[in-house]
Formats: C-alpha cells, sequence, structure tokens
C-alpha cells in the first residue's frame, strides 16, 4: 500500500518519539545527561532536553539535509537539529537566503520556524563528546537513519550531506533504504554530486565553527550547493 503524506507524517511522529527515548549508547547517554544537568553559565536558566535529538521538517520533504550529531549545548539543549548554535546559526541563514526556510534564525523548538520542503537529520542522535561519535555509536545509531530515510523515500528527490562523517554514515543507510549506491562508494567531498537511482547525492563542507570560522565553507558555497540541491529536488 502506498503511504500518503499524512500517514508518513503518522509514522515519522512515531520514529521521532522512539528516537528521543533510545538509551542504547551507554557513553552518549551519559554524556548528554551530564551536559544537560551541569548546562552552560549562558544557559543556566534553560531546561536541557538532554535525550537524542530527532529529524526536523516536513514528512513529504523532496530535500534532506544530513548533519553528524547535535551540539551539546545546542540541540541537546534546544531539542531541535542545528538549533542555538552557531552552525545552526549558518545553516538556517543559508537556507533562509534560498527560501527554504521562512526565518534566518533558529534559537529554540517552539521559535515558529517552517521549513519548506526540506527535513534535518543526523546520522548520530546524541551530542557526543568533542563532537565525536565513535564508529560504533556511528553503526548503532544507523537504523534510525534507514527508518526515516525508508518513511521519506516516496517524495524524497535529493539529499545534501555536511562533512565526511555524516557521508561515511549516510551512504550505508542509503543502500539499506533501497537506493543504488555505486561501489566502490564515492569519496567525499565539497560539491560532489552523484546519482543513486532516483536520488541526487550532494556533498557540503560541514558547517562546523572550524569550517565557517576559517573560510573553508562561505555562505556562499553553502547557498549554491542548497541551491543546486534544491532544483535537483524540484523547488526551484
Amino acid at each position: 500500500m502506498t503511504r500518503t503524506p499524512h500517514t508518513r507524517l503518522d509514522h515519522l511522529d512515531h520514529l521521532d518519539q522512539r528516537v528521543s527515548a533510545c538509551r542504547a549508547c551507554p557513553r552518549l547517554v551519559a554524556w548528554r545527561e551530564d551536559v544537560a544537568r551541569a548546562k552552560r553559565a549562558a544557559f543556566a536558566d534553560w531546561t536541557y532536553w538532554g535525550r537524542p535529538v530527532p529529524g526536523f521538517g516536513p514528512a513529504d520533504a523532496p530535500l534532506l539535509i544530513v548533519g553528524l550529531a547535535p551540539a551539546a549545548h545546542g540541540g541537546n539543549r534546544t531539542g531541535r537539529m542545528f538549533t542555538g548554535d552557531r552552525s545552526g546559526d549558518v545553516l538556517y541563514q543559508a537556507l533562509y537566503d534560498v527560501g527554504l526556510a521562512s526565518q534566518p534564525t533558529s534559537v529554540s523548538a517552539d521559535d515558529g520556524l517552517e521549513l519548506y520542503g526540506v527535513r534535518i537529520t543526523a546520522p548520530v542522535h546524541c551530542a557526543p563528546p568533542a563532537n565525536k561519535p565513535t564508529p560504533e555509536e556511528r553503526d548503532t545509531c544507523r537504523p534510525w537513519l534507514v527508518e526515516e530515510l525508508t518513511l521519506l523515500r516516496p517524495t524524497l528527490r535529493a539529499a545534501v550531506v555536511l562533512g565526511a562523517f555524516g557521508w561515511q554514515a549516510a551512504l550505508p543507510a542509503f543502500a539499506e533504504a533501497g537506493w543504488s549506491v555505486p561501489r566502490p562508494r564515492p569519496a567525499f567531498a565539497h560539491g560532489t554530486r552523484v546519482g543513486l537511482g532516483g536520488l541526487e547525492l550532494f556533498g557540503c563542507f560541514h558547517v562546523s565553527q572550524r569550517n565557517t570560522f576559517t573560510g573553508r565553507l562561505t555562505p556562499e558555497m553553502l547557498r549554491e550547493v542548497l541551491r543546486t540541491a534544491a532544483e535537483a529536488a524540484g523547488l526551484r
């Protein structure tokens, strides 16, 4: 039976709830909860989310953005992907600039932000120490991404993967979800474009502070990838 957008939304909402309750990786559970208790001084009045962060965006999105993992005082604090940190500031400004977001900032889960035809997710849903999940943690989290991709598949036409870690994690997930990933698997590079049979996959440097502060990834470079991916997804 073909899922309608409404039933896909129901399934995706259920997936997000299950993701948010996951406790599969002891190191990540301990870290995310320790951070949520200790907090950062600037956010002392916040009640941190302190759980796995689910994907964000419509269930019928034709474009997907795949990051790495939530930031300790960003998504782990706010409960929404790329929300409340410098990386998110860069990403949502670019999405707004190219017409894919309703506003240029993302500060909290209830700030009214809407994404237009775009969903954002990550191969690891918990904030990791030093922003570095282990390969084992990546692999343990992969079934969540595979399930999300399977639910998005009826409408998904393009995906942007941010960074080499996300690329390495996403390719097996796309393959498990039924897309044709070339062999040998294509290497990550900024601007890479790979056809997976019905889906166009784009590589982009991650919107980390290290990349954006040094100019390795400029706002225009990011906007260009997003514009091209939006065109491939039929959003422009």
